[in-house]
């Protein structure tokens, strides 16, 4: 009897998933892939315990018809790719027909779909990639996948997962760089009825950073735009100032696609050159449009890691790139002279958490660093005591309240933008 048997689809979409689904992250990425390929703007994701219990994601692409909702589940069944010269011109994300059977054979599964203008929808549900339910249901247009108890059937694998909370941020993560690279996608993440993450959609990168990273790191902010005849490269980059501990917040897309590659991160670091402490990374997210016959994306399991035939010229033109739009910026803040010869500016470098004042009328506060929000009406008034020069701090439909120089710093942190002096000059007199 021969030793060598030919494994069972059942097995074989088991050790599949080994590569494929290696933890709830993997699920989901595979899902907002099948959605962006499926022309979606817009992608509900859900969780609970950190997608191990349940992961629901839902769009409102193309959908499946009938007979391709049970062939999607089919190993190496896909729509993407119909012969081997398709291989070295990849466009869409998926495309190896692995991500469904790998799922299904893992996890219980449930799915709706609905193509536009179908009278009626699909549903299927699979347990352990066998199919238990096939038949007609009332459904959006789109396609919605509910994936519970994730490794229900393999304990080994669930019992090596990490904690609810590490689940999570690993698919976080994933989501909102999917939503930095397709901004013009609406994402929206939710984990117990949570919302955590939530893009607009507009076709802006600005607007999703803001949405992800914060209003304030997008002001700090420059675009990044650079073209050859082989090479695009679009995105955006931090200031200096604006830089982190770790290379988390450097992140690259190859036509679309999120990827991790070394080389092109050396290519930003050596950009920003000088600019940046030691051990510090800047913040930066670069789209690099080209060519499909110039990128091997069939390189890694899960599609992370990318092949590029010209490497060395790659990295010499994303290093030109930022460079480039570092040097359209000014890092050194500008000087404001004053109107009165009298100033002794040095004068405003005496304390470390000094306003530096820059005059005219009205007078405009620049804070060197964040202040506290504390100080109440009353400490101001206490602390105005001193027979000083006034100032007078108006707050817009609001009482105006009098104050000295001393109290100036204490004042502006509640009555701010504008003070003007009480008198009818028109600078501040350091020398008074």
């Amino acid at each position: 009897m021969p030793k060598i048997q030919i494994m069972s689809d059942l097995l074989a979409n088991k050790i599949a998933a080994g590569e494929v689904v290696e933890r709830p992250a993997s699920v989901v990425k595979e899902l907002v892939e099948n959605a962006l390929d499926a022309g979606t703007k817009e992608i509900q994701i859900d969780l609970q315990q950190g997608g191990i219990e349940l992961i629901r994601v839902a769009d409102n692409g193309s959908g499946m018809d009938s007979e391709d909702a049970p062939l999607a589940f089919e190993r190496h069944a896909t729509s993407k790719i119909h012969d081997d010269k398709d291989l070295f011109r990849i466009s869409s994300l998926g495309f190896r027909g692995e991500a469904l059977p790998s799922i299904a054979a893992v996890a219980r599964v449930e799915l709706k779909t609905r193509q536009d203008g179908a009278v009626a929808g699909t549903f299927l549900r699979i347990e352990g990639g066998r199919i238990l339910q096939n038949g007609p249901v009332a459904a959006g247009k789109g396609t919605e996948i509910m994936v519970r108890d994730l490794f229900f059937n393999t304990p080994a694998r669930l019992k090596y997962l990490k904690s609810i909370q590490t689940e999570l941020g690993h698919t976080v993560d994933y989501v909102e760089k999917m939503a930095l690279a397709r901004h013009d996608v609406a994402f929206r993440l939710s984990h117990n009825e949570r919302v955590l993450v939530q893009t607009p959609g507009d076709g802006k990168l600005l607007h999703a950073i803001a949405a992800i990273y914060g209003r304030e790191i997008s002001k700090l902010m420059v675009p990044v735009e650079w073209e050859d005849y082989d090479y695009r490269i679009i995105g955006m980059t931090g200031f200096p100032e604006l830089n982190r501990a770790n290379r988390n917040h450097v992140t690259f897309f190859v036509n679309r696609r999120y990827v991790k590659s070394y080389p092109l991160f050396n290519a930003v670091q050596a950009a920003y050159h000088t600019l940046l402490p030691i051990n510090r990374y800047p913040v930066s997210i670069l789209q690099i449009q080209l060519d499909p016959s110039l990128v091997d994306c069939n390189v890694h399991p899960a599609k992370l890691e990318v092949r590029f035939s010209e490497e060395k010229d790659l990295f010499q033109r994303v290093q030109t790139a930022v460079r480039s739009a570092l040097e359209k910026q000014t890092f050194i803040p500008k000087a404001f002279p004053s109107q009165s010869s009298g100033i002794d500016a040095k004068r405003s470098a005496e304390k470390s958490k000094q306003p530096e004042l820059q005059f005219g009328n009205p007078i405009r506060i620049k804070y060197e660093e964040p202040t506290t929000k504390s100080t109440t009406d009353r400490q101001i008034r206490e602390n105005a005591a001193q027979p000083n020069r006034t100032w007078s701090a108006d707050r817009k439909g609001e009482e105006s309240l009098t104050v000295d120089r001393t109290s100036l710093e204490a004042a502006l942190d509640i009555y701010r933008p504008h003070v003007k002096p009480t008198d009818e000059s028109s600078h501040f007199d350091m020398g008074t």
